[in-house]
């Protein structure tokens, strides 16, 4: 389920809540802060209403995949999230 965000992206921008990055590896190491990558997963909480030839093809509550250094982060009411085009998403999970 996604969240509510007060925010309105234009066009063909899009809201992601990152999804959190990994504690542990697969065997069960732990990752310390200073060795944690950037998710490249999350949530879309919400969407602009495209262009004007090309409609947004993303949705509120869907997860996705995007590009290592996609989007500009932004806080909002005590939440990270980034803002993308719609280009920079690589795949809907």
């Amino acid at each position: 389920m996604a969240n509510t965000v007060n925010i309105t992206p234009l066009h063909d921008r899009v809201i992601v809540q990152p999804a959190a990055a990994e504690e542990k590896t697969a065997g069960g190491i732990i990752i310390p802060d200073t060795a944690k990558e950037k998710p490249q997963r999350g949530t879309v909480v919400a969407a602009g209403p495209g262009k004007k030839d090309e409609p947004i093809t993303v949705k509120a509550g869907d997860t996705v995949l995007y590009s290592k250094y996609a989007g500009t982060e932004i806080s909002f009411e005590g939440k990270d999230y980034l803002i993308m085009r719609e280009s920079d998403i690589l795949a809907i999970v």
